[in-house]
């Protein structure tokens, strides 16, 4: 007997198909393949499923990991709303963030992004009227870089011989924009540093600031917002539940505390896994989701590896950004304590985003290069109803890994004083931040953790603690190789890494996944139901 998501259950000798991982990637796919009849076992290591959306609880508080706001569910034909819906059997619920879904904040100066495409401009305009034109101009190439990226991304879904012949036309509109940095692009608009930063003011959902990531996935974040921000109803822990519904009605479940070991392949196809109780569980289709540098180097032979040449493909991307987030727990409700919805992304005032993050990362007692400061208990309309009288607030900065990398192989919450000094000395500098913008928190913060990039490493297995998997820079987009097919027949993968950040990409990275095994046009499917 394997302890399940919900009950002890007896696991079966072969399914369909095993997914590693309980990422919103894995729970995409799983659903998705479960509603076409497909047996399907979720395998997750941790001891609670939904990787970047599952929650924690501590003290009588709980805490949303990884999801703080989701764009687009509030328009009932968007693309991931549908998805959304059809993953879930409509069960999962969104709440409104209100009218202003950011704030960014560089020293002093406040700026608002606001939902809905032409008040956003006119909030822009607004703050920088000689720069109308760029502003416009600008949204123009956001909308252009994320209708190019449709054909890009189902390139991926298709066969690897039809993507050699029709693949380069499919990617040659969105490469344009893939290819050249943020920076690049907005400073051929304007010289106006004053309004890149700003524009760019969200860079931290992605990890590269300005003159370092892709246009294109500042793109993606900048529109997926455009329509507002939102936060499922009850958490994000929502999300695994509804799903597992959806799984369990096709005869499979989700697993927890269930470590893979090793992906089986014999004569160059996929066999099934074993676990590192040394249980194989067998099937023609497994599908990882646990990242790609996981898949590749820890979850594969050397031999397979040194066949198909999997580290030579890994020296062509890099882990994104590790990060720190203080989870603070407080006495009095969000509206007693008067949380704002709104997120706020806080910036020194003198450097641009790309200088400030350099001196931090050559000199930690700098200015943190980003706070990014959320409220979850106040945008969720549950949340009183669940706790009532207490509040959660989310603090998170760019920590790097390599701080943090001489306690590497220490326990968890046991790695000794100096690491808990540091860990004191980053919550108060955060938490004066917190106390600027919201001076009435004083004295009612009843409860303060911070993780680091060693809990990521721990809890979500990316080696470095990274939030993002790979580094979004343009060059990451030119790998061919980051796509669900492997060279291996019936591996498969998905997640974030075959896609770009986030959770609505994560969320997608699953159907493209479905389509590339089943050769069902997943999208069309969900649009006329």
């Amino acid at each position: 007997m394997i302890q399940s998501y919900k009950k002890q259950i007896q696991i079966a000798d072969k399914y369909d198909a095993i997914i590693i991982g309980s990422g919103i990637g894995g729970l995409s796919v799983g659903a998705l393949l479960a509603k076409e009849g497909k047996r399907v076992l979720v395998l997750e290591r941790h001891y609670t499923a939904g990787g970047f959306t599952h929650i924690f609880k501590r003290k009588g508080y709980e805490w949303d990991v990884g999801i703080h706001y989701i764009g687009e569910v509030q328009r009932p034909k968007s693309a991931i709303k549908k998805l959304f819906d059809y993953i879930t059997n409509k069960e999962l619920k969104w709440a409104d963030m209100g009218e202003v879904y950011d704030r960014i904040i560089i020293g002093d100066k406040v700026y608002d992004f606001v939902k809905g495409v032409e008040n956003f401009k006119r909030k822009m305009i607004e703050y920088f009227p000689k720069e109308e034109k760029v502003i416009n101009d600008y949204v123009d190439l956001v909308f252009a870089s994320n209708k190019a990226m449709g054909k890009f991304f189902m390139d991926k879904a298709i066969p690897n011989i039809a993507s050699k012949i029709i693949g380069g036309q499919m990617r040659k509109s969105f490469l344009k924009h893939s290819d050249k940095t943020t920076y690049e692009t907005l400073s051929a608009l304007t010289d106006n540093e004053e309004l890149i930063k700003v524009l760019t003011g969200q860079y931290g959902d992605y990890g590269l600031p300005p003159k370092q990531s892709s246009f294109a996935m500042h793109a993606t974040v900048a529109k997926h917002y455009f329509s507002g921000g939102s936060f499922p109803i009850g958490g994000s822990s929502e999300i695994s539940k509804c799903v597992d519904k959806v799984i369990e009605a096709a005869d499979g479940t989700i697993l927890i505390s269930a470590e893979v070991d090793e992906i089986i392949v014999e004569n160059n196809k996929v066999k099934g896994v074993r676990m590192k109780d040394g249980k194989n569980i067998y099937s023609d289709i497994v599908i990882s989701g646990a990242g790609i540098f996981n898949t590749y180097q820890k979850l594969l032979s050397p031999a397979i590896n040194a066949k198909y040449k999997f580290k030579e493909q890994l020296t062509k991307v890099n882990p994104s950004v590790a990060h720190g987030c203080l989870y603070l727990g407080l006495n009095g409700s969000p509206e007693e304590l008067k949380l704002p919805k709104t997120n706020l992304w806080i910036y020194p005032d003198d450097a641009d985003h790309d200088t400030s993050v350099d001196r931090y990362l050559k000199n930690s007692n700098a200015p943190f290069p980003v706070v990014y400061i959320s409220f979850p208990s106040a945008k969720d309309p549950s949340w009183s109803e669940r706790y009532p009288g207490r509040s959660t607030i989310d603090i998170i900065t760019l920590l790097p890994f390599e701080k943090f990398a001489p306690w590497q192989g220490t326990k968890w919450m046991k790695r000794g004083d100096e690491y808990e000094k540091i860990k004191e000395n980053i919550t108060n500098r955060l938490l004066e931040h917190l106390f600027k913008q919201l001076p009435q928190l004083k004295g009612r913060i009843d409860h303060a953790e911070l993780s680091t990039p060693l809990t990521t490493q721990y809890f979500v297995n990316y080696q470095k603690g990274e939030l993002y998997g790979i580094d979004h820079t343009p060059q990451r987009f030119r790998q061919k190789f980051l796509r669900p097919r492997t060279p291996i027949k019936g591996l498969y993968l998905t997640g974030q890494d075959i896609v770009t950040a986030g959770v609505g990409a994560a969320l997608f990275s699953g159907l493209i996944t479905a389509t590339a095994i089943t050769n069902i046009n997943f999208m069309n499917k969900i649009f006329k139901e």
